[in-house]
Parts: C-alpha cells; sequence; structure tokens
C-alpha cells in the first residue's frame, strides 16, 4: 500500500469532516476509500500484519466513527478470505456482527445448501444504515453460524429507537429484525470463532484506539511547541509518550508474533497487546484534557469529535473479563517469563 497516497487521501477527506453532520457523508467517504483500493489491506499473519493494523490507525486518527465502518468493512474481507469465501466479496461495504447477547440470536430456520434464511433478532449492528453487506452470526443446531446478508431486504426491520449514544452518534449500532430472511452461509459451522483470525481482528480495533490516541495527543504537542513556557503541559506530553511508547511497542510486537504464528491461537497475545492499548490510551485521554482544558472541546470539531467517540470506542474491550482471563493464562505461564 502507497502510504503516502493514503495520507494524501485521508487528508482530503479530514477537510469534508469538519460538519458535525457526519451521517450522510460516511458512507461517501467509505466508498472514495474503496475506489481507491485503499480497503485492500494486507491479510493479518501473511507478514504486513503490522502495515495492516497502521492503516486503521491512520483512518482513526481522520475519525473514529469512519474507521468503526472501515475497520469492520476490512474485517469481513479478511474474514471471507479466511473461510474460502472471498469470491463473495462483491462490491459495496461491508460489516461483521458477532455481539452475542442472549436475547437477539438469530436463528437458522432454512437450509439449502449455503442458501439459509434467518428469524429472530440481531443487536449491536453497527453501521447497518449506512453499509451494504454484512456477516452476522446466527445459529443452527446450538452451533452459531456466520451468514452473509443483503442490506434492505424487505424481511428486514430495523429498530433504531434505542440507539441514544452521543460519542459514536452516527455509526448508529440498531437492531435488526428478520423474517425468513436470505442469507449465504459462509465457512463451517464455529469457524468464525476457532479461526486464528478472530484474534487478529481483535488487536485490529486496539490499533484503531491506538490512531485516535496518538491524534489527541499531537494536539499536546502542538501546544507544547509555543514559545510560552508551560511546564505542567510539559509534564503531561512526557506521560503521554511514555503511555503511547508503550502501546506502540505492544502493538510491533503482537504484529510479528501473528506474523510468526499465522496459525495458532494469539488469544493470549491479543489480551494483553489490547490490555496495554486501553491503559495507555485511558492515561492520554487524561493527560491531554487536563493540559490544554475546555478550549479545544469546544472549539475544534476533529478534537471534540475524538474526545466523544474515543471512550465508546474503548468500550469494544471487556475490561475486567480480559484482564481476569489474561491472568488465568498467565499463571501457566514458566517462572522467569517477564525477564528482560
Amino acid at each position: 500500500m502507497d502510504s503516502t497516497h493514503f495520507d494524501q487521501l485521508l487528508h482530503r477527506l479530514a477537510a469534508r469532516l469538519q460538519s458535525l453532520e457526519l451521517e450522510p457523508l460516511l458512507p461517501e467517504l467509505l466508498q472514495a476509500l474503496q475506489r481507491e483500493h485503499l480497503d485492500l489491506l494486507p491479510l493479518p499473519g501473511q507478514g504486513q500484519t503490522l502495515e495492516r493494523w497502521r492503516a486503521l490507525a491512520r483512518v482513526a486518527a481522520c475519525d473514529l466513527s469512519l474507521a468503526k465502518l472501515y475497520e469492520g468493512h476490512t474485517d469481513a474481507l479478511a474474514i471471507l478470505a479466511e473461510c474460502g469465501a472471498a469470491h463473495h466479496a462483491d462490491d459495496g461495504i461491508w460489516g461483521v456482527w458477532a455481539a452475542e447477547p442472549p436475547d437477539a440470536r438469530p436463528l437458522i430456520v432454512e437450509r439449502n445448501g449455503e442458501r439459509v434464511r434467518l428469524q429472530g433478532r440481531k443487536a449491536w449492528c453497527s453501521g447497518a444504515l449506512q453499509i451494504d453487506r454484512a456477516l452476522l452470526t446466527a445459529w443452527q443446531d446450538d452451533q452459531p453460524q456466520l451468514v452473509a446478508i443483503e442490506l434492505g431486504h424487505p424481511s428486514q426491520r430495523i429498530q433504531a429507537d434505542h440507539w441514544q449514544a452521543v460519542g459514536m452518534a452516527t455509526t448508529a449500532s440498531v437492531a435488526i429484525t428478520f423474517d425468513d430472511s436470505p442469507g449465504l452461509a459462509i465457512g463451517e459451522p464455529d469457524q468464525y470463532l476457532s479461526r486464528p483470525g478472530f484474534w487478529h481482528g481483535g488487536a485490529g480495533i486496539a490499533a484503531c484506539w491506538y490512531g485516535a490516541a496518538a491524534a489527541l495527543a499531537d494536539y499536546l504537542r502542538e501546544h507544547c511547541r509555543k514559545p510560552r513556557p508551560d511546564p505542567h503541559a510539559d509534564a503531561h506530553l512526557g506521560a503521554v509518550d511514555a503511555a503511547l511508547l508503550g502501546a506502540r511497542a505492544a502493538l510491533h510486537e503482537c504484529a510479528a508474533w501473528i506474523d510468526r504464528h499465522p496459525g495458532d491461537d494469539a488469544s493470549f497475545e491479543v489480551r494483553r497487546t489490547r490490555a496495554q492499548v486501553e491503559q495507555a490510551v485511558e492515561l492520554v485521554i487524561q493527560h491531554v484534557g487536563r493540559a490544554l482544558g475546555a478550549t479545544p472541546y469546544c472549539c475544534s470539531s476533529h478534537f471534540a469529535r475524538l474526545s466523544a467517540d474515543l471512550p465508546v470506542y474503548l468500550r469494544q474491550s471487556h475490561a475486567e473479563r480480559d484482564l481476569a482471563e489474561l491472568g488465568r493464562q498467565l499463571t501457566d505461564m514458566p517462572a522467569g517469563a517477564w525477564q528482560l
């Protein structure tokens, strides 16, 4: 991927994102990235995982609502490739919906080869109002099955009234009710969760968190470049740099591990990387806000959007649940595992 061309296009898109009325713009911006083939990222685990994550971080630094849809689209393309179904990746923007609340699990009620029919409700369908196709998890015989759907079929009913978000408002994670709705089964039952790429995608989300935090940190760095001394801001900038350095190192190390072990279970490496990035991002949000005060929240649309969106996007982390599982996995590691 030509990173200079990518950055130039993102700079042009960012100029259009000054408006707070983003929802009508998002599909157009995604299509602009697609026209330039900038959605065709290196697949994870094939030697260029870090380049993939760098692209996600660049888009996140531009706008997190755009990044949320871009990450979902590029993840869907990677999933289709991993499941041997890349031929289904036609034109259009994709999403991935795999949240599994117990009251919102659609069922496969009919199956004829790869063609299926869905019944029931799917929650947390991010970007359903802006994208064209989606991969979702549905259930048959107590097993999850990945299903590809075309949005806009008359048998689908979108419920958007519960979405009251301020941060990430324009991605509109709605619920969709299916009534004998058509779809295509992708891969084998349970393959979505068992494939190595499941955890690779989880680390890609952490790259988005990192990119947005680095963009916020740039506002503080610019503030500290002013001739007037501000030792308190300098101290905050030092803390931000230390936090981002650790997160960046973790992402580099995780990407290299995935490229060395593309078919292995990456859950441990990704959980600890996500934990490192999440903690760093929370520190960046705190230090940048304390250093700069209210002005950028009120006077910069880009800063204000990132500051509102990032805490919501960060909650894709499972927080203490992931930390508890990480701790459980650590107890099986040999003594001296942390030695330098």
